[in-house]
């Protein structure tokens, strides 16, 4: 059995020392497409977590093999996916949690090759993250909003630190502000199961032209949480952020202010972590929007 295992995954694998992994990963997929009639093809560009191969099923039917790398639970995301169960994402068709395996209905292309406009964009991910939406209790085995919060609050001044001050302290303040008031707004009553990180590359193209999310975090938090990541995306658009934001709002009937206050976490947060990396300019261009805001 021959594929190619992407760069990225490899270089993640070897900084974290799980490079007997990367040994072991061929014999892994060998027993996964004997268990589950795989024919095992090419494996696929993305991202840094996972490996991803297409494969084809028993009856003909293209379908993703997705295996994640060591330290990397795909519990929570199995758990959205067979909640939502096709809704606003992939269909989730089997799991081995054990070797942090899923298979998953093979979708086209992402939206950020097939939309132009990033205002259309916008409009197609909060539609796709209304369908993913729905009810669940604390019964539910998924982290919180309020739990993402505080993780993030005990992240950012360390990582801040670690990238080199990237942006204002005033920034950092203000986002672990909006941190605490989302924190102390969620209520298990009203929680929903959201995705954790729409933006263009997490949404594929159905067959019938609607586009649906892929590698949805899986937690238990308000809508807003989502529609704080639509907020984030395209930091060069240069469009007015809370008319953006107040967009939104009234599609979905959430509270502007939350939406925006999860904006800005996700726009601090995720501008500091990419300086971190080295994934510029994004990071730069979050974190210059970001400090225009708290001048």
């Amino acid at each position: 059995m021959s594929f190619e295992i992407p760069d990225q995954v490899r270089r993640t694998v070897v900084a974290d020392g799980n490079e007997s992994w990367l040994d072991e990963l061929p014999g892994v997929v060998e027993s996964l497409a004997r268990e589950w009639s795989l024919r095992i093809g090419s494996s696929l560009p993305g991202g840094h977590a996972a490996l991803v191969v297409g494969v084809t099923l028993v009856d003909g039917t293209q379908a993703i093999l997705k295996i994640g790398v060591p330290g990397r639970d795909v519990g929570p995301e199995a758990t959205a996916l067979r909640i939502a169960n096709g809704e606003g994402c992939a269909q989730l068709l089997r799991e081995d949690l054990g070797r942090r395996a899923l298979l998953l209905e093979r979708l086209g292309a992402p939206m950020y090759d097939t939309v132009t406009d990033p205002a259309s964009r916008h409009t197609l991910l909060c539609d796709a993250a209304v369908r993913l939406w729905r009810p669940i209790g604390p019964d539910v085995d998924l982290p919180t909003g309020a739990r993402l919060a505080e993780q993030y609050a005990d992240r950012l001044p360390r990582l801040w630190e670690q990238a080199g001050r990237p942006c204002s302290p005033a920034t950092v303040a203000d986002a672990l502000e909006c941190m605490d008031r989302r924190r102390r707004a969620h209520d298990d009553r009203t929680a929903v199961l959201v995705h954790g990180d729409v933006h263009e590359m997490n949404a594929l193209q159905a067959d019938d032209g609607s586009y649906k999310l892929v590698d949805p975090a899986g937690l238990r938090a308000e809508p807003a949480c989502d529609l704080g990541t639509i907020v984030r995306c395209n930091p060069d658009l240069g469009d007015d952020l809370w008319a953006r934001t107040e967009q939104l709002a009234s599609r979905t009937g959430v509270d502007a202010t939350a939406i925006w206050e999860w904006g800005t976490i996700h726009r601090v947060v995720s501008g500091v972590y990419a300086c971190s990396i080295g994934l510029q300019p994004f990071g730069d261009l979050l974190l210059a929007e970001a400090d225009r805001r708290t001048a």
